[in-house]
């Protein structure tokens, strides 16, 4: 029985029900649009998603911010092509190979990378992801068959390939998962706001906006110790293995960027800074003995503020070539 037969099927009882006098029970229950539709078995579902689910062609160089299904067909040899994906703050990004035609042996290659990579930078940085760089990359040719499906450890991920002979291609579905414990991430905006929470996990995390920004930090939670309890150290966090960091700098990596500002005690309150770099981040190093929270927000700089800082030669450190 197709899955159109069996929805009109189901629609033909609930107005022979209706003709009956029955409708009553349909009300009484409250059944609402999202109700009916949960009595619906999981094949008609499925039918129903898959009709709905969005596509479009992948073009070589691409940018996708959506779910859906995304197919490449090559007319010609492609040889340096590029996608990033791109999700909200607390999404992990699913890649699952739908179909691939391509030849391995031929030089072919589609390879994920858990991150991003511009300019020769990756984020996150090699200190704040848990795998070495090398590992961070699952090439179809070696892994494709065994694993149809690849997930991000962040809100971004790339995917490079290429590929010679006209008529070959790929076609992927991207998902967007919930992750309750967003670490590292890239901001699609100049503006909005974030808490960052690490629970007592050894890890360092960045959340980066990739614009000339104001940081305006409203509450800091560092677990093992607070201004009123211990000396500040006259420059930097000494020794303090959990801190906050503000970075401004021109590229991707958090490790080649310049720090502006060391926050090692907590508070409440607001505390701002106005940095007019390209890239902006606010970076936590934790030790895993404590939970450590900062709350912030975060706004585009005006233009009159950004010629402000450029004539104030504040922000030399931003093209640094260090």
């Amino acid at each position: 029985m197709s899955v159109t037969f069996r929805v009109q099927i189901y629609f033909f009882l609930i107005c022979l029900s209706a003709l009956k006098g029955q409708s009553r029970y349909l009300e009484d229950n409250d059944i609402t649009q999202d109700g009916m539709f949960s009595i619906l078995n999981s094949e008609i579902k499925r039918g129903l998603s898959e009709r709905l689910l969005y596509r479009r062609p992948l073009r070589c160089i691409d940018m996708l911010t959506m779910e859906g299904q995304f197919t490449f067909t090559t007319d010609h040899p492609q040889l340096h092509c590029a996608v990033f994906f791109i999700g909200e703050p607390q999404e992990i990004i699913s890649i699952e190979y739908s179909s691939v035609n391509i030849d391995c042996n031929g030089g072919d290659f589609i390879k994920v990378f858990d991150g991003w990579i511009m300019k020769g930078e990756t984020f996150p940085s090699s200190l704040d992801h848990p795998l070495p760089i090398y590992e961070r990359y699952i090439d179809y040719c070696e892994t494709g068959r065994l694993r149809q499906a690849v997930r991000s450890s962040q809100n971004v991920a790339m995917l490079f390939f290429r590929i010679h002979t006209p008529g070959s291609g790929f076609t992927i579905t991207i998902k967007k998962i919930s992750n309750p414990f967003p670490c590292n991430v890239i901001s699609q905006t100049p503006e909005g706001s974030f808490t960052m929470i690490i629970p007592h996990q050894h890890r360092n995390c960045s959340f980066s906006i990739i614009y000339p920004v104001e940081i305006k930090i409203s509450e800091l939670t560092l677990g093992h110790f607070n201004d009123l309890q211990v000396k500040k150290p006259v420059t930097g966090c000494g020794r303090a293995g959990d801190f906050v960091e503000l970075l401004g700098g021109s590229g991707v990596d958090p490790s080649k960027m310049f720090p502006v500002a060391d926050l090692c005690y907590s508070f409440n309150g607001p505390a701002e800074m106005k940095i007019g770099c390209d890239n902006t981040v606010v970076r936590m190093v934790s030790s895993g003995r404590f939970v450590n929270r900062v709350v912030f927000e975060y706004r585009l700089l005006e233009r009159p503020e950004l010629e402000k800082q450029k004539g104030n030669s504040v922000e030399d450190f931003c093209y640094s070539t260090d």
